[in-house]
């Protein structure tokens, strides 16, 4: 078992290596959302038009601080923006704003062709399978790190 798990620690290394160059071409591709953006800006689009930053903070599981800047980045961008909170007048909204949603689109685009290029050669089933081990392996790693709290799915996404 530790060959297999030496094993699987190199592919993961390769992964995170694919993943990061994944991502440094999409923002060399498509530069509107800055480098390490398009994970928060999902994040907001998901959490809907009522979404305080600390609910943003709670969900990917970052500290408010990151959060605060990441924020700050996307509303430069005009990617996001704050609405008032009628209910608190210290508080404001985000939200993802047209130029926002026409980037997310955008992305979602490009990774689904460059998706479509590496997998053309796999079948269904395979596809389907990779899916399946990646969203266990990912639910099996959050509970070996006691952060199993049913948001498994929330932390590299807003990486």
């Amino acid at each position: 078992m530790k060959s297999d798990a030496r094993e699987l620690g190199l592919r993961l290394y390769d992964l995170v290596r694919t993943v990061r160059l994944l991502k440094q071409r999409r923002a060399d591709e498509r530069p509107v959302i800055p480098p390490g953006m398009l994970g928060m800006l999902v994040q907001i689009d998901q959490l809907s038009s009522d979404c305080h930053a600390r609910d943003l903070a709670e969900r990917t599981r970052l500290d408010a601080s990151t959060v605060s800047r990441s924020v700050a980045a996307l509303v430069a961008h005009g990617l996001v923006e704050r609405r008032p909170d009628p209910t608190d007048k210290r508080a404001t909204f985000l939200a993802v704003t047209p130029a926002g949603r026409a980037a997310l689109a955008d992305s979602h685009r490009w990774y689904g062709d460059v998706l479509e290029r590496a997998l053309a050669d796999w079948t269904p089933g395979e596809v389907a399978a990779l899916s399946s081990a990646l969203g266990r392996f990912a639910g099996d790693i959050e509970v070996a790190l006691g952060n199993n709290d049913n948001d498994n799915d929330n932390l590299e996404a807003a990486r």
